[in-house]
């Protein structure tokens, strides 16, 4: 019996042995040697570090466009407990199904690669998961950047939004470092510079033991590669300009564009589309409702019309067909012709702005008071293709070069385009009448408006018109300007001349008074255009001042009926805030007196508008208007 307890009892001290052993070896493998435990029996996982997206800055050094910080869920797959998903789902507060869709994409691309699941996590959120990753095996919670956009001004089509990089994207991007977790510049500036902005991406490494769980640094960081922030781009746009000009498009309650230039180098000052929308919707997790609200709207804000919208130019190209007549040697600034309200031709009456005579009409009086008949008959003698010559001259029909994705080439029609839209010998000069006051085919995007009025303003030299002036490299600090084409256009300073004096008499006493400044000497010119569809379109281009011109401006407001009603005070008021008001410190601008001016005008236009205008009658072109969709099909 004695030996029977003592066997037992050396037993039970071997087991108690064994056990005292076995746990204190795993206490000194856990706190003490979990170094080499983690190298010898977990794996080094790496995790990409996204670089920081450059920033915008503008023509006078202010930032309009940063990053802020953003918390980011990531999953490990592989890694990844099908127990802890619920837990997990909770913890997120999202649905549980919604969670699983993003797992299994993830884990199509690769088990074992880190994917994003998740976007801008709250304060708490991020404390709740903090809090249990212990027990949420390839679950990382990473501090990445989202865009923190200006108070200033919205910029929704020149800055542009980011998207996770698609599928079908990543066949041609994959190759270029991009996976399902990175953003990418989906439109705007952000697109077109994407390789600058973009970065490079770092890596940092990790110990993980079997189970999955994070042990520690590897080799203590030392192998980590840190991320390369972005170049900063240095913007053409002058943030203040920017603004007063998305207020006052606003303040009209219609849709439409400005556009600005600094007709001494093509730089863009300004340009704006309305309606627009909220950039903050799709940085970071896009709110689903209110893009849906955006992406169906039918006033389709996501449509960039300053660059894109392709709409007849109405008066605002006569002067093109001046330049043509008086460049050909086809008339004299003195000739004239009898405008009696009515003139006939091909057995129709084509009337002058519904049969108001304007008596004897030299060049320079059919500009200021847009007489139409004038130019019917300067059309005829111009002819298609000298017209079409010096309409290519300015690049109407062709993409003006913009850095910007998406523009539109408008539509400048040939006798190649009337042969295959209406048959060879089908049609007649009476199809060109229409082309002397910009109707018809004829299709223009704000932008070309706007540049052909600032080559007008600066005797011929065409610029390419650009929203980039450099970028600052982010390796070196070493500032890079961008170099832009630019072309002088055979046609004479004595042309420029007749047509500036012109284009300013428009401004002094003709159809384009509301865009006086006072102070300012303004050339302008107003166009109305036939709209198929409701009231008239109402164009207005104008630069300031006329002997050294700083600011050229296009304005297109929809269905708001006279160029000179609406669209000529939104260009005055750029104007003086931009030669007046910005450069006197004595004055404090205020942009909201000029968007109550502009709002108060709007409401008080009749639908029957009184005074001088630039419309031809519904009925005088006998050619019916395209369609919006019509000349985008057509133009590519």
């Amino acid at each position: 019996m004695d030996k029977l307890q003592r066997g037992v009892k050396r037993s039970t001290l071997f087991i108690v042995a064994v056990f005292l052993f076995l746990l204190g070896r795993l206490a000194w493998l856990q706190l003490i040697d979990h170094d080499n435990i983690g190298s010898k029996s977990g794996s080094i996982r790496s995790i990409r570090i996204q670089a920081p997206r450059g920033h915008f800055i503008d023509r006078n050094g202010t930032t309009v466009l940063e990053n802020r910080a953003l918390y980011t869920l990531k999953i490990i797959p592989s890694e990844l407990r099908e127990s802890t998903i619920p837990f997990l789902a909770w913890l997120l507060e999202m649905p549980e199904n919604e969670l699983r869709d993003k797992i299994i994409e993830a884990r199509a691309y690769s088990p074992f690669a880190v994917s994003t699941v998740y976007r801008d996590l709250n304060e708490f959120v991020v404390a709740r998961i903090s809090e249990n990753l212990w027990q949420l095996p390839g679950v990382i919670i990473e501090i990445e950047d989202k865009r923190k956009y200006s108070d200033l001004f919205r910029g929704t089509h020149l800055f542009g939004y980011l998207r996770n990089v698609s599928r079908a994207q990543l066949d041609t991007l994959a190759e270029k470092g991009y996976t399902p977790n990175d953003k990418i510049g989906f439109t705007g500036i952000e697109r077109f510079y994407e390789e600058q902005l973009r970065g490079e991406v770092g890596a940092r490494f990790e110990l993980v033991n079997p189970m999955g769980m994070l042990v520690g640094k590897y080799n203590e960081g030392k192998n980590d590669i840190a991320s390369t922030k972005g170049n900063d781009l240095y913007l053409t746009i002058d943030a203040g300009l920017q603004q007063l000009a998305e207020n006052l498009m606003r303040a009209t309650g219609k849709s439409g564009a400005v556009v600005a230039i600094d007709p001494s180098d093509g730089s863009v000052l300004a340009l704006c589309s309305e309606p627009d929308f909220d950039l903050d919707i799709l940085n970071g997790t896009t709110r689903k409702q209110e893009w849906a609200d955006i992406a169906l709207s039918p006033q389709k804000p996501l449509f960039n019309r300053a660059i894109q919208a392709i709409y007849p130019p109405g008066s605002t190209y006569k002067l093109v067909l001046a330049i043509a007549g008086l460049e050909e040697g086809l008339m004299k600034p003195t000739d004239t012709i009898l405008c009696t309200g009515t003139w006939n031709y091909g057995g129709r009456a084509f009337h002058c702005h519904g049969g108001q005579a304007h008596g004897s009409v030299n060049l320079k009086k059919a500009i200021i008071e847009s007489c139409n008949i004038y130019f019917y008959n300067l059309m005829l003698k111009v002819g298609l293709e000298k017209w079409d010559k010096y309409g290519n001259m300015f690049r109407f029909g062709q993409r003006a070069g913009i850095d910007l994705p998406g523009e539109k080439r408008g539509l400048l029609p040939t006798t190649e385009y009337y042969d295959r839209r209406y048959g060879k010998n089908r049609w007649t000069k009476g199809y060109l009448v229409s082309l002397g006051i910009g109707q018809g085919e004829l299709g223009t995007t704000p932008l070309q408006l706007a540049n052909y009025t600032a080559t007008i303003a600066n005797n011929g030299t065409w610029y390419e018109p650009h929203l980039i002036r450099g970028y600052r490299d982010t390796r070196t600090g070493v500032y890079i300007p961008m170099q832009h084409e630019s072309q002088t256009l055979p046609v004479s300073k004595q042309t420029f001349r007749i047509i500036k004096e012109a284009m300013q008499g428009v401004v002094l006493q003709g159809t384009g008074t509301l865009a006086q400044v006072p102070g300012i000497t303004v050339a302008g010119k107003t166009g109305t255009v036939q709209n198929p569809h409701g009231r008239d379109h109402a164009w207005f281009i104008c630069f300031a001042p006329v002997e050294n011109p700083k600011i050229a401006i296009a304005v297109l407001v929809e269905n708001a009926g006279f160029g000179g009603s609406i669209s000529a005070p939104i260009a005055r008021e750029m104007i003086n805030y931009y030669l007046v008001e910005k450069n006197n410190p004595k004055q404090l601008y205020s942009g909201n007196k000029a968007v109550e001016k502009v709002r108060a005008l709007n409401d008080s236009l009749s639908s029957t508008p009184t005074g001088a205008t630039d419309k031809v009658a519904p009925d005088s072109t006998g050619v019916q208007p395209q369609t919006e969709t019509e000349r985008n099909d057509l133009q590519e």
